[in-house]
């Protein structure tokens, strides 16, 4: 079983992602704020990592950044798809992409094709 590790501070809808990741047979934590995230992944291995950009105590660029290194070596084995609500710039999003597994505007994704998406990645 495939562990994930849901950060995002939008309770509705990390609760929603974390219900359908689990029907789908996940192991889902959830985490709301990037400090703890950051914690949580120098102590346990998760094989996919959900990144909202927009957080209160970090952004996720700043977590993403800390999490690849600075020259992406970090967490090689793990996957991490960057959520967002917000339109980047082609620059911003093509840099966010680089260092991602995956880039989803969560306005335009419903928990089944989230499901999908770890389910590729994850293969």
């Amino acid at each position: 079983m495939s562990k994930i590790l849901c950060v995002e501070d939008d309770h509705f809808i990390a609760d929603m992602y974390a219900h359908a990741l689990k029907k789908a047979g996940y192991d889902v934590t959830v985490i709301s704020n990037g400090a703890e995230a950051l914690k949580e992944l120098k102590q346990t291995v998760y094989d996919v990592v959900l990144l909202d950009i927009m957080l209160p105590d970090k952004t996720g660029v700043e977590i993403l950044n800390e999490l690849r290194g600075p020259k992406g070596e970090g967490l090689p084995h793990t996957k991490i798809i960057v959520t967002t609500n917000f339109e980047e710039a082609d620059e911003d999003r093509s840099k966010l992409e680089a260092l991602a597994d995956g880039y989803l505007i969560k306005a335009e994704v419903i928990p089944s094709k989230m499901v999908e998406l770890v389910k590729q990645i994850t293969g």
